[in-house]
């Protein structure tokens, strides 16, 4: 052995006589199989993280070579322990750095020219920030209230809280229930016209809050508005309060019924629109009630919330609804700081009907109660459920079946856990909220499932009643059981939901956690039941987290988007800086200020009270360890990638295991396989898992169905287990193989291999050998020799530091190994407090101003141009690209069909198996369209914006294009979905979003004169605009608001008729003439038909010549109408002929 193998050798028996932590903390070099070949480990996982953490000036001497490898596969909290060296024999490895590098490394002329700055960390000082300038000048009250909720008021600092009065006279609404306690305390706040957010758990019943405000509102002769998320919602508010307020207007954009009623339900962004467009009818609004508010944290839509709120006059008050939201304060004190007035919270978690949550394991027969009415986590029955699981897993588990693409299920082994669970629901009687059961079907309820099933796809054309989910639903329905995802055709959905609200459906899926808060119907159930069907074990601590895990914060998803930037400039009175200074998103950064200014002055504190003894040079030697250990991770990305490695992972080879906290040492390799990475793209590289042969903790394999396997400590006997191991988490590979018996199943055989690795170490006592990366690995990248170089230099200063001999190293490094972390958290936290102190996303305003001033959508002086007129019409697509293919002529010479698909990109959003193939007809206008966007992703980068041009393309996705194609040029929908395997509910949900980009580009072209343009999009609204793609909602169909009414069968026809008529009528927004209308037709059916009389209603009803004007303005007055009581007639009392000619009299009458 040469005299440099043998200094090493001594080396590490010094390090080893140190203790533990040497062996594990410092750098040290072992023999691989070869006697003249050596190796070096560098640093473990604390160094590694450690590398920076005294800045990153020491060895820039190297920054001007290109670095070959990355980490972009290894997580930094995953670095390995140990990085592996090993020279190549011959002249390589004797002559060891070339003179270059070696000379880099000792080129240290002063501790100055080595770090770049003195090595000392930076004062950090908060004693000077003032606080009060930044700090949003708002105070919470606690108010008393009652058991079961709790109530705040955030209010101006410089107000006194004014406790509420009790109300004088009578109430705006009466209810015919007791309220509860948080409803009480709400409306006293809105009896006191102050703004309240109200949150409470779903179906608490926080829509009487928002019901009491409009009836307030109308009682004082003011305008009130309701808005919600989305169209739907905002029809079935409409709906609702036009029952119970008459005066009640909506307005969703495609449709506008009496806009000048005293209550206007409307979405979000209408408001907004109003807002920015100065109308006239916010001067008269006294209320502004926010329904769903906590969708504000939705990252794409989010922002328009708070927009609107922003934007909305401080003289408005609100009533803010919510689900359970833990920072729903810090919400309140937003909105006071933001309108200078006092925001009330009433919250309450309080549920009248408690909640049971059980598992069932799937492969398992039975349920297991995990969390008790109570509330109490049980974890022994957690952990049993989860053996259960695992012990189906072993045995193979039960049938199933596989799915496709599109959710149709292929054979089955035998009966599913689905078909279990439901036998066993039914048998117990439970009525919980993902399965609901009730003691009996009976045929009555079949057959109106039936009714209602027909009735709503009655207006479907022959083939479309044909599709296969219409088919395929019907059976499950009348079996008691709906489906209910965003894959199903939205006519299925609300009829399903509508069945639902009735009782008529048992069992139906959705999400946990919004199922589970609708768990238990108050007033019928002593108790709800949940039940989590679990296919894969998890911890319990992750089990407690979903099932016991607070609510998500309402945190702000503010950003800044050209639609909103472009409508500030075009409003005088408010600017987009202060959009940005006034967001919800800055806010949250203001109230953080404390805490971080409190937490940079306690790391002051820890780090001024550590004293390392000459510091500097200890410093110096940290460093150079830190250095190595980077080096270490990079050579260990050589070593790792599978064309090297994988060869050498056969059975028996000894690889060492650890991840970021646990570490199992030596294992022995049983097999590895390669997966797919299904989080990424399908073009990814695979991930490859390795199962190892490691020595784990007893508790760690006796709780292996709940718990990761964890290595046994020091000194216990624990048990050898089977572990799959992702590939980047094997720290060193050996050149050692063992002998593993056939059959590793036994207990006394895994543990014989225990003993084998034990008597590899002991005959290896300066470490088991490894391989060597160039000569058994062959790896021939010249950037590892580039690499090795780095590291022999970087250890000949190591080992000739005055520090290496100290003989108190291990203190002073352990010092300074501390005061590291506390100096790198001191600088986050200084980065934090800039961020929270600055105005933040003013640099990218000022960079999307830039972009808009480049590509003429604004001018110098931030006047915005006729681009920009347009572009503000915009505001469901990009509305940059659209307004520059617009003014480019993009449009011009395709046809509507084209036209109407080329959008279609602007608004799938969904990720599909395949790329279409494209007609060119298609493809031109595609081409087309992506140069456009590619100078826009150019200008936009040249402006300073983090634009990549490929993730900029990729918005817009044209896998629709050829069936929007389709379907403008009159396909059918059964021909239309055999062209792709998007689900069909999506396919309806881009052709209606693209209903909507439609109409704005309408707008857009309008705003600009060109009529040509306009009646193209227009028509293109007409082409794509039918059958079942816009049936109608079921809900505005006046047989399913009657479902309660025909529950009894014996009902007769006149009252059904009246009524529904009268809501057909009234959904016109004139109830009066319609009821009159409704009213002669009830009495004319009650009469005995005969053809005198049918003659003589119809000549009566002509002689009312306005009713008739108001029945034909409507849609389709006959739909609306004459075709429900056709309904009526021959669903609910048979086809008597009587009845036809009576309902087709009345049809005559009023077509």
């Amino acid at each position: 052995m040469n005299r440099k193998l043998k200094l090493l050798c001594m080396s590490l028996r010094i390090h080893i006589g140190f203790g533990k932590f040497w062996t594990t903390q410092l750098p040290y070099r072992k023999l691989y199989r070869g006697a003249t070949t050596s190796c070096c480990i560098v640093g473990s996982v604390p160094l590694i993280i450690m590398a920076d953490a005294f800045g990153d000036g020491l060895f820039s001497v190297f920054d001007d070579e290109q670095q070959t490898t990355t980490s972009k596969n290894i997580p930094a909290s995953l670095t390995p322990e140990i990085g592996k060296v090993l020279c190549k024999n011959g002249t390589d490895k004797d002559a060891g750095p070339s003179a270059a590098v070696k000379r880099e490394a000792d080129s240290d002329g002063g501790e100055e020219m080595v770090f770049g700055k003195k090595p000392r960390h930076e004062t950090v000082s908060a004693n000077d920030l003032n606080l009060a300038e930044f700090m949003p000048q708002v105070k919470v009250e606690q108010v008393d209230t009652v058991e079961g909720c709790s109530h705040e008021v955030a209010l101006p600092a410089s107000d006194d809280y004014n406790p509420l009065k009790p109300r004088v006279g009578k109430a705006a609404k009466e209810y015919p229930f007791v309220l509860d306690p948080f409803q009480r305390e709400a409306i006293l706040c809105i009896d006191n016209n102050e703004s309240v957010l109200v949150s409470a758990h779903t179906s608490a019943g926080k829509t009487v809050c928002a019901e009491y405000a409009i009836a307030l509102a109308l009682r004082e002769k003011q305008r009130v508005i309701f808005t919600s998320p989305i169209k739907a919602l905002s029809n079935q508010k409409y709906r609702e309060m036009y029952e119970e307020f008459q005066d009640v207007g909506l307005m969703t954009g495609d449709v506008t019924i009496n806009p000048t009623a005293s209550c206007l339900v409307m979405t979000t962004e209408i408001l907004r629109s109003m807002l920015y467009r100065g109308s006239e009818i916010m001067r008269e609004v006294a209320w502004v009630v926010f329904d769903e508010i906590h969708y504000m944290r939705d990252a794409e839509r989010g922002v328009v919330w708070e927009e609107t709120i922003i934007l909305l006059p401080d003289n408005v008050h609100y009533v803010f609804l919510s689900a359970t939201i833990p920072n729903a304060r810090q919400f309140a004190e937003w909105i006071c700081h933001l309108h200078k007035q006092p925001c009330h919270v009433v919250y309450t978690d309080y549920r009248p009907t408690p909640l049971q949550h059980y598992i069932f394991p799937s492969g398992g027969d039975g349920l297991h109660l995990v969390v008790d009415e109570n509330g109490d986590f049980r974890e022994d029955n957690f952990n049993t459920a989860m053996q259960v699981l695992r012990d189906a897993g072993d045995s193979g588990g039960s049938g199933g079946g596989k799915w496709d693409p599109r959710g149709r299920k292929g054979g089955t082994r035998g009966p599913s856990s689905v078909f279990k669970i439901v036998k066993m629901i039914m048998e117990r009687n439970f009525q919980p909220v993902i399965i609901f059961s009730f003691s009996k079907k009976e045929y009555d309820e079949k057959r109106l499932v039936e009714e209602v099933f027909n009735n709503a796809v009655d207006c479907l054309s022959d083939e479309d009643k044909k599709l296969p989910q219409v088919e395929h639903v019907l059976p499950l329905l009348k079996r008691g059981i709906g489906i209910h995802h965003g894959g199903l055709l939205p006519i299925l959905k609300e009829t399903i939901e509508i069945l639902f609200s009735e009782g008529l459906i048992k069992i139906t899926s959705g999400e946990y956690i919004q199922m589970s808060g609708r768990a238990g119907r108050r007033g019928m159930d002593d108790r709800g039941i949940v039940i989590f069907m679990v296919d894969e074990k998890m911890s319990p601590a992750v089990g407690k987290q979903l099932l016991k895990g607070s609510a998500d914060p309402l945190n702000s998803a503010f950003h800044l988007t050209y639609n909103m930037v472009l409508n500030l400039l075009r409003v005088e009175e408010i600017n987009p800086e202060y959009m940005l200074e006034k967001s919800f998103y800055q806010f949250q950064h203001y109230r953080a200020l404390p805490g971080v200014v409190e937490k940079i002055k306690n790391y002051e504190e820890q780090y001024h009270s550590i004293e390392i003894p000459n510091e500097e040079s200890v410093v110096t030697y940290f460093k150079i360890r830190q250095q190595l250990a980077k080096l270490g991770k990079e050579i260990q990305e050589f070593t790792h990638k599978p064309k090297y490695c994988l060869p050498f992972l056969q059975p028996g080879r000894l690889v060492k295991v650890k991840n970021e906290d646990a570490d199992f040492g030596w294992g022995v390799v049983v097999n590895f396989c390669k997966k797919a990475n299904v989080k990424t793209s399908t073009d990814s590289e695979p991930l490859y898992v390795v199962e190892v042969l490691v020595h784990c903790s007893k508790d760690s394999v006796k709780d292996a169905a709940t718990e990761a396997a964890k290595p046994a400590a020091p000194g216990e006997t624990g048990e050898m287990q089977v572990v799959p191991v992702m590939l980047h988490l094997l720290t060193s590979i050996s050149s050692v193989r063992l002998y593993i018996p056939k059959d590793l199943r036994p207990f006394d055989n895994r543990q014989l291999m225990l003993k084998s690795i034990q008597e590899v170490q002991k005959r290896f006592p300066d470490g088991v050998p490894l391989l060597d990366p160039i000569d058994d690995m062959g790896i021939k990248d010249p950037a590892l020799k580039k690499v090795i170089q780095k590291v022999e230099a970087f250890e000949h200063r190591m080992y000739s530091h005055p520090m290496h001999s100290d003989p108190n190293l291990e203190s002073v490094y352990s010092l300074c190994e501390k005061k590291a972390l506390i100096a790198a958290d001191v600088r986050t936290a200084k980065r934090e407090l800039k961020k929270a102190r600055t105005v933040l996303q003013m640099d990218k305003l000022k960079c999307r101003k830039r972009v808009l001033r480049r590509l003429g959508f604004a001018s110098p002086s931030d006047v915005i141009e006729m681009k920009g007129r347009v572009a503000c019409e915009i505001s469901s697509a990009d509305e940059l690209l659209l307004t520059e293919m617009v003014f480019n002529g993009l449009f011009n010479d395709l046809t509507v069909e084209q036209a109407t698909a080329l959008l279609s990109c602007f608004v799938f959003q969904e990720n599909a198996s395949e790329m279409p193939k494209l007609t060119e007809q298609l493809a031109a206008p595609l081409r087309q369209m992506q140069e456009c966007a590619k100078r826009i992703a150019k200008v936009s980068a040249d402006a300073k914006l983090e634009v990549d041009e490929e993730t900029y393309l990729n918005q817009f996705k044209p896998h629709l294009m050829d069936v929007v194609y389709a379907w403008a040029n009159g396909a059918t929908f059964a021909q239309i979905c055999k062209m792709t395997d998007v689900f069909e509910g999506s396919i309806i949900r881009c052709m209606r979003r693209l209903e909507e980009v439609l109409r704005q580009m309408c707008s857009a072209a309008k705003a600009i004169g060109n009529t040509e343009l306009e009646n193209k999009f227009a028509e293109g609204i007409t082409k794509i605009k039918r059958d079942i793609v816009f049936a109608a909602n079921t809900r505005d169909n006046p047989v399913y608001t009657e479902a309660a009414i025909r529950k009894n069968w014996r009902v007769g026809l006149s009252s059904l008729a009246h009524s529904a008529w009268s809501r057909a009528c009234r959904k016109c927004g004139l109830s009066r003439p319609m009821e009159y209308l409704a009213m002669s037709v009830r009495d004319w059916l009650i009469a005995a038909p005969n053809t005198k009389n049918q003659a003589g209603y119809v000549e009566q009803d002509k002689g009312d010549s306005s009713h008739l004007e108001h029945v034909c303005s409507c849609p389709s007055p006959s739909r609306l109408t004459g075709s429900w009581c056709v309904l009526f007639c021959n669903k609910l009392h048979g086809d008597a002929p009587p009845w036809d000619v009576a309902a087709a009299a009345a049809a005559a009458a009023i077509e």
